[in-house]
């Protein structure tokens, strides 16, 4: 199996519209990149209290025929897609909760990201956030990357941009890292974009030339300069400052091209080198129009390739 570039890709799979949209989008990040795949079918363990023996036996097998022909299924759609059968593995994982099975089946292969659908019953051309996805956004160590739902019916040839929402604070440079060495591996252009919420009418009341607004846009557009300068004096980093009143109304004014990956940093309240979606960042995960990479938090957060470096 390729493993030059050391990225792993791991994908979550059910058989259904979010196991479709998911393969769609970790099928375009491994020819992207070139990367290994790994497709994972999670299904709940046997029962903890022995029963019968020839009820238990029956039980499993229904189980292990369940998980061959979701995979078979994966296996096929992937080659459908352009991933090469060598560059796939199949796995079939046993816990309870499927984000926590695919936790530990990252950590068991290396994997340096973890991708994964829509909750079903959500908008469509959006994240709805099911139990798989929040176990991923509570506890990941890796950067998770949900596919919104309806992905798989046309999905970009090639992604073109990736977007992240950035807010200054002292923990973002490993984020940053993790960012712009995924952008590069993607060959994309990365855009740094912030949020700037204010208080429905407080523009019209309080906007004076020099006044408390105008020091919040530009200390928002000062911060942005900041985190592009720690790209050092390679391709300039465009920056952008959405002014609102609500982060889902804020963000519909951005922007997205077709093949635009959003990217967001985990809540600062969260564990260290894990990811924890905070109130901000899941409000960001559900208005986003594209797929959305959520970052571990921590200055040592694993990042996906070597040759983008933040300083």
């Amino acid at each position: 199996m390729n493993d030059t570039n050391g990225v792993r890709v791991l994908v979550g799979y059910a058989p259904d519209e979010r196991g479709d949209d998911a393969l769609a989008l970790a099928a375009l990040l491994a020819r992207t990149m070139g990367a290994p795949l790994t497709a994972v079918h999670v299904h709940p363990p046997p029962w903890p209290t022995p029963g019968p023996g020839a009820v238990d036996a029956e039980w499993v097998a229904y189980l292990k025929g369940q998980a061959d022909e979701a995979l078979a299924g994966a296996a096929a759609r992937l080659g459908e897609l352009g991933v090469p059968e060598r560059e796939v593995t199949l796995r079939v994982h046993a816990h309870r909760g499927s984000g926590r099975g695919l936790i530990q089946v990252a950590l068991d292969v290396g994997a340096d990201l973890i991708v994964a659908g829509s909750a079903p019953g959500g908008p469509r051309g959006r994240v709805a956030i099911g139990s798989t996805a929040d176990q991923l956004l509570h506890g990941s160590p890796v950067p998770v990357m949900l596919a919104p739902r309806g992905y798989a019916a046309h999905p970009p040839r090639r992604f073109v941009r990736m977007t992240l929402a950035y807010w200054r604070r002292g923990d973002a440079e490993g984020p940053l890292s993790a960012a712009a060495a995924l952008a590069d591996r993607l060959d994309v252009e990365l855009r740094l974009l912030t949020l700037l919420l204010r208080p429905p009418g407080l523009a019209a009341r309080f906007h004076v030339p020099g006044g408390v607004l105008d020091r919040q846009l530009a200390q928002a557009e000062e911060d942005l300069r900041y985190a592009a300068g720690l790209f050092g004096g390679g391709t300039p980093v465009e920056r952008l400052t959405a002014v609102g009143t609500d982060i889902a109304k804020t963000l519909g004014t951005v922007g997205m091209l077709h093949g635009e990956v959003l990217a967001c940093l985990s809540s600062h309240d969260g564990p260290l080198r894990k990811v924890f979606l905070g109130e901000t960042s899941g409000k960001i995960v559900r208005a986003a129009p594209c797929p959305v990479l959520l970052l571990p938090g921590g200055a040592a957060v694993p990042t996906v390739g070597e040759k983008a470096q933040v300083r």
